[in-house]
């Protein structure tokens, strides 16, 4: 059974800082609606699970598997200053890859305009 996954859904939406009048917007629900499912009041189906997890860009089970202890955890044992690793979508991973390449290229062109 996953425990509580109306506080994963509220922690990965807070983290894309996203507010809950805009996710009951995409999904069509008022926001007193939505409310009630990051508290719990409403209950979750699997069909709405996927659409909440459509608009914070998450596959369902990793927002089943989502555990805020791994993004913000800050135990000084673990020899790493106290962090561990992130977890980043392999989408957002792209569009900064992308985004670096084009600012080299840019770079690149910026350069040679210089040099003429």
């Amino acid at each position: 059974m996953i425990e509580q996954p109306e506080i994963k859904i509220k922690q990965i939406r807070e983290l894309k800082n996203f507010t809950q009048e805009y996710v009951a917007q995409k999904l069509g629900l008022s926001t007193r609606a939505y409310s009630k499912i990051e508290t719990g009041e409403t209950q979750l189906t699997i069909n709405r699970l996927n659409e909440i997890s459509k608009v914070l860009e998450i596959e369902p089970m990793q927002l089943l598997g989502f555990d805020d202890k791994k993004i913000f955890n800050i135990n000084n044992s673990t020899g790493n200053n106290g962090y561990n690793n992130i977890y980043f979508p392999e989408k957002l991973i792209q569009q900064y890859e992308e985004t670096i390449q084009s600012l080299k290229e840019q770079i690149q062109l910026l350069k040679l305009l210089q040099d003429k």
